[in-house]
């Protein structure tokens, strides 16, 4: 089935937005790269609302070479009044904790500096380097559910672009969650590309991740005389090994369709080197949010390996995302 693999994609381009809100990567790293000339945009929005997110799996669960109906992930308002996501699946806005204290000096949500660049050596060279700075961005996600896919320009819809969904097949997954992340910064080089990827980061979030009312819904045991289960955790921070904040350390490459094997045709790779992190989650309650917490659960120093050859195991983790 596609959704998932759409919804990984969506995710990661969204985390890749996110890291948007970092402090500029230091002179060293950019000296190859960057100059004096080129162009510096600040982005100086405040606040971004989205009514409605849909990522469409246009050909559903396949089984046994049949392809199902169409259906989507979709993420809506929560329909709590006075709630920020009452009506809104998505708002994003500054990190304005402790005064400031994770807002890019200019107060922009993103600061951006674009240089071009005809590269070293002989050959396609040329290259664009973007460095991008982002403020601390505090993200509120809504209700979060699957449906069966609408068809656009059909009666139940008010335009003939928007597709939607159907409202009486419709089953919640997670009743929402929000996140605050600290300032970060990311290096995009689109072209040549001599850093190596597309995107690096390599930045201390600063305050680290946590991630805030992250339910997850279970529709199985919904009924007239029992509302649907729910576990719910009140909180979870995530930072570096005995420490305040996270680093990020991070590849983001695009691979095209291969030469010799015809049925590879290209992928996302994003290989993570950050080092060992804490996570403490506080507040597990199973059952429904209003459930006695069973307590907080704690991991110390959790580091990830990965193997480029057998029997080799480096610090970090690869992700791959392809369609099928």
């Amino acid at each position: 089935m596609k959704t998932f693999t759409k919804l990984a994609l969506v995710s990661s381009m969204a985390l890749s937005a996110n890291a948007f809100a970092m402090q500029a990567m230091d002179d060293s790293a950019l000296s190859a790269t960057t100059g004096q000339d080129g162009l510096s945009i600040g982005i100086g929005i405040s606040k971004i609302e989205i009514e409605k997110l849909f990522i469409h799996d246009n050909d559903g669960l396949d089984v046994n070479g049949t392809a199902g109906a169409a259906g989507a992930i979709v993420i809506q308002g929560n329909g709590i009044a006075g709630d920020a996501n009452e009506n809104f699946g998505i708002v994003v806005g500054a990190n304005n904790d402790d005064a400031g204290a994770y807002l890019l000096d200019s107060r922009n949500l993103a600061d951006l500096k674009i240089d071009s660049d005809a590269g070293a050596g002989s050959g396609n060279t040329a290259f664009i380097n973007i460095a991008a700075d982002v403020s601390g961005l505090d993200i509120k996600i809504g209700e979060i559910g699957v449906t069966a896919s609408g068809v656009q320009g059909s009666a139940s819809t008010t335009s003939t672009l928007r597709r939607g969904g159907v409202d009486s097949n419709y089953n919640a997954i997670i009743s929402g969650l929000s996140l605050k992340t600290g300032p970060m910064s990311a290096n995009i080089q689109l072209g040549a590309a001599p850093q190596g990827a597309m995107i690096k980061l390599n930045t201390k979030m600063i305050g680290g991740l946590e991630i805030n009312n992250l339910g997850i819904l279970d529709n199985s045991t919904a009924s007239t005389e029992r509302a649907a289960g729910e576990i719910f955790i009140e909180s979870i921070k995530i930072a570096d090994a005995d420490a305040k904040n996270l680093t990020i350390t991070q590849d983001v490459r695009v691979m095209g369709a291969s030469v010799s094997n015809p049925d590879d045709k290209g992928y996302i790779q994003m290989i993570s080197h950050g080092g060992a992190k804490d996570l403490y989650v506080q507040g597990v309650h199973l059952g429904s949010r209003d459930a006695a917490s069973i307590g907080d659960v704690e991991i110390q120093g959790m580091q990830t390996y990965y193997s480029p050859t057998a029997g080799q195991y480096l610090p970090g983790a690869v992700i791959t995302i392809r369609g099928h």
